[in-house]
């Protein structure tokens, strides 16, 4: 067995995702985060009366919801493929032949 640890073809040294997956890895991560702002306060914290702001349809559905499309959203930044080249980039081998 001849294996070059970190071989890689010439033709092939390209980044695994392009910047439209960064893009939207960055929104999946600010709509996590507005989710975890739509869950937290509660007004105010004393031992002697109980708040009942902390089962508001705001946290208990509404913001989880938004985490987990937060997620969703990551997953597919992750997963989708676009293309480098632009339009008439359909070639296997990157060239343009017309």
């Amino acid at each position: 067995m001849d294996m070059k640890r970190g071989s890689v073809e010439d033709g092939n040294k390209r980044m695994p995702l392009s910047t439209k997956n960064y893009y939207m890895m960055l929104a999946g991560v600010i709509v996590i985060v507005i989710g975890f702002i739509l869950m937290s306060g509660g007004g105010d914290h004393t031992a002697t009366e109980f708040d009942e702001s902390i089962f508001s349809f705001r946290r208990i559905t509404l913001a989880p919801i938004v985490v987990i499309a937060g997620f969703v959203l990551e997953i597919f930044a992750i997963m989708k493929r676009f293309d480098k080249g632009g339009e008439n980039s359909n070639d296997v081998d990157g060239t343009n032949n017309k």
